[in-house]
């Protein structure tokens, strides 16, 4: 087993960083291209938005198969050919000229995606030691926020200086090379054994899971939360694009540097369930959510800015302890319990633009701050259901970032 310390340690966990990096910088290379791409295609800003919430879409289904392939043919294999895929598909959209092509393409990039994300705790699992697994989960996890904040920078400065196809020619390149280092750096299976897929164990597994009341009320507040986080920052590209603020592309991208104050909130997540029970943790950051999307209000670059950094915190304390509750709840198949969740997640990324764009177009961002805040009370009555419910039986345990 790999220990920590060692250079196996190290060049896996470096290896599966890179990738991770290039997944989630892959998936949010479109987001301040948004904008641009509604000019450049004559689209509305929500059919814009299908650029990534197609690949979000796709990307959360396919988290349910990639695993139990795994299992059967091998994690590496499946993992190195998820990621071709990837690098395939971005240099094919630097190529694409017609909208319709490039949100089908954004949807196979999107299954390709699901790959990595889907696999890398499971190779962890059987590679490492319990001690370095702790430890090289959180590194992993940290190379999901730092690839969401590269995808949006590449995608803005290059988008602004070259153009939007250019931009996806430059995710093209950095995903090749993020490929090739993950090749050369990931060390062999050693301990994997092939065991054969079972649909209708999976089946059950699954709806075992849905059927518990504790589960889905975090899979629910999980889904709602980022429903409506993650989409916020995509009706902000065209606040910001707008008047007064006429930021480019460039500026937009630097918008998702908010994202390093969740980095911060997934870090002390840990210790606050060591003061509070958990599932008032998760009411308390989407409380901070709420107050984050007032301040966006105030009509100043300034007070947005600072709105989706006090967001950013709050959205991940509560995913960070929600995602962390699922796999500490979960009585049987918790692999498959954490799939439901992201499953759940992803899908909240991928239909809460349908949601915000009617309050979009009836009050702009004042509106989307309204639907925003409608969605946040329920997650945080479900999350104080969540404690009444559990109250009796208190469970500590330390949160995992997301």
């Amino acid at each position: 087993m790999i220990e920590t310390g060692t250079a196996q340690f190290w060049r896996a966990t470096l290896a599966l960083c890179l990738g991770s990096f290039m997944i989630f910088s892959n998936v949010y290379v479109t987001q301040p291209l948004l904008p641009m791409l509604s000019t450049e295609f004559a689209v509305s800003p929500l059919q814009a938005s299908w650029s990534m919430t197609v690949t979000t879409l796709t990307l959360g289904v396919s988290l349910l198969l990639f695993g139990p392939l795994s299992d059967a043919i091998g994690r590496t294999r499946l993992m190195v050919l998820s990621m071709c895929g990837v690098v395939l598909c971005s240099f094919a959209l630097s190529l694409v000229e017609d909208f319709t092509m490039l949100i089908l393409l954004r949807a196979v990039q999107g299954i390709c995606l699901a790959g990595l994300p889907a696999i890398a705790i499971a190779y962890m699992g059987d590679e490492f030691s319990k001690k370095a697994l702790a430890v090289a989960v959180g590194i992993y996890i940290s190379g999901n926020t730092l690839g969401g904040i590269g995808g949006r920078l590449i995608g803005g400065f290059v988008g602004d200086w070259l153009g939007w196809q250019e931009a996806f020619a430059a995710m093209s390149l950095v995903s090749l090379i993020c490929l090739s280092l993950f090749v050369w750096l990931l060390p062999a299976s050693e301990h994997f054994s092939a065991q054969p897929v079972k649909p209708g164990r999976m089946l059950r597994d699954m709806l075992s899971h849905l059927r518990n009341p504790l589960l889905l009320l975090a899979y629910l507040i999980g889904g709602f939360n980022f429903f409506i986080f993650i989409n916020q920052y995509s009706y902000a590209t065209f606040l910001l694009a707008g008047e007064p603020y006429q930021l480019p592309a460039s500026l937009l991208g630097m918008l998702f540097l908010t994202y390093l104050s969740g980095t911060l909130g997934s870090a002390l997540s840990g210790r606050f369930v060591q003061l509070l029970p958990q599932p008032l943790v998760i009411a308390a950051g989407c409380a901070v959510l709420m107050v984050g999307s007032l301040l966006t209000l105030i009509p100043a670059l300034w007070a947005i800015v600072l709105g989706f950094l006090v967001n950013a915190f709050g959205f991940f304390v509560a995913h960070s302890s929600a995602s962390s509750w699922v796999s500490q709840r979960a009585t049987h198949a918790r692999a498959t319990a954490s799939s439901i969740y992201l499953v759940f997640y992803y899908l909240g990324a991928s239909s809460g633009g349908f949601y915000l764009d009617p309050f979009w177009r009836w009050a702009g961002w004042q509106g989307i701050v309204i639907g925003s805040l409608c969605v946040l009370a329920l997650t945080l009555s479900l999350a104080l259901t969540l404690h009444l419910k559990t109250r009796s039986k208190p469970l500590v345990v330390a949160a995992v970032a997301g």
